[in-house]
């Protein structure tokens, strides 16, 4: 007998990357209650507590670590089993393209509309990723294609085709040190607050964890660190704070990345139109 259903086992991946109720019922799209409700009743099916929950903390128990690590493997073979099956049986196709929300540096409507004027263009599926598993997406068939940032994202055994380089601005609060200055160096954020991304090990970060973009902004707003990113993901530049260039920063690159053994006309599609969408045309075939 199987103890759990794949959509409580959704569920319970979605809580264990979040730690948060609230923000895990939103990516789920259901209401807060049935989350709870639904973990509830996970719990007491495998008999083991899987979160160690307080009024303003959850918490992964040793159980609910080897579940999300174990379960986690389980969706993504179950989600290639159907997909190969659709794709043997002939099922019109989908493409699917993962990014992290706003990382697509104002260039996904023009390479979505430049797609559409294939003539074996499909619907294109948008997925959205944390902060630093995009490629994660690629390897294992979650996403056919992704628009990935470098030299941020690992592109080992993924093609790529570079979209769009920008230089990288550091953030800071409008009365902080560094506002006033028309560009600093690399040197000058030295001393500094830098985040910690949610699922990026080893960074060099040293403030509070944040998961996106919108966190890590608030974070600044409040005088709690200073972040340094493409310039492209705080366009437009919030209000009370300050974008400076760093001008010794490798510059970003907005790549369009896929899994480098897939060579199917699908994917060779997109990327041509995805070419043609960019600043700088530089046809690839895959």
């Amino acid at each position: 007998m199987i103890d759990l259903e794949t959509r409580e086992l959704e569920y319970f991946i979605a809580l264990a990357d979040e730690l948060h109720f609230g923000r895990a019922a939103v990516r789920l799209s259901i209401a807060q209650p049935a989350l709870s409700k639904a973990i509830r009743r996970i719990e007491n099916r495998l008999g083991v507590p899987l979160f160690i929950r307080s009024s303003r903390h959850v918490e992964l128990t040793p159980a609910g670590k080897a579940l999300q690590e174990h379960g986690r493997h389980a969706l993504n073979a179950l989600g290639a089993a159907v997909r190969h099956a659709r794709r043997a049986a002939g099922t019109p196709a989908h493409l699917r393209l993962v990014l992290k929300p706003g990382g697509d540096a104002g260039l996904l409507s023009r390479i979505l509309a430049e797609y559409a004027h294939q003539p074996d263009a499909c619907q294109v599926d948008i997925l959205f990723s944390g902060p630093a598993d995009r490629a994660d997406f690629l390897h294992d068939g979650r996403a056919d294609v992704g628009l990935l940032y470098a030299p941020f994202d690992d592109l080992d055994g993924l093609a790529h085709e570079t979209l769009h380089t920008e230089d990288r601005v550091v953030i800071v609060p409008s009365g902080h040190r560094l506002a006033g200055h028309a560009s600093v160096r690399m040197s000058d954020l030295e001393g500094e607050t830098l985040p910690r991304w949610k699922g990026v090990p080893g960074g060099d970060g040293t403030g509070p964890e944040v998961a996106d973009v919108v966190q890590m902004l608030q974070m600044i707003t409040v005088s709690r660190m200073i972040g340094v990113l493409p310039r492209s993901l705080v366009d437009p530049v919030p209000a009370d704070l300050v974008c400076v260039p760093v001008t010794d920063a490798p510059p970003s690159r907005l790549v369009l990345a896929w899994n480098e053994q897939d060579r199917r006309p699908l994917v060779a599609s997109f990327v041509a139109a995805a070419s043609r969408a960019a600043p700088a045309h530089n046809p690839v075939s895959p």
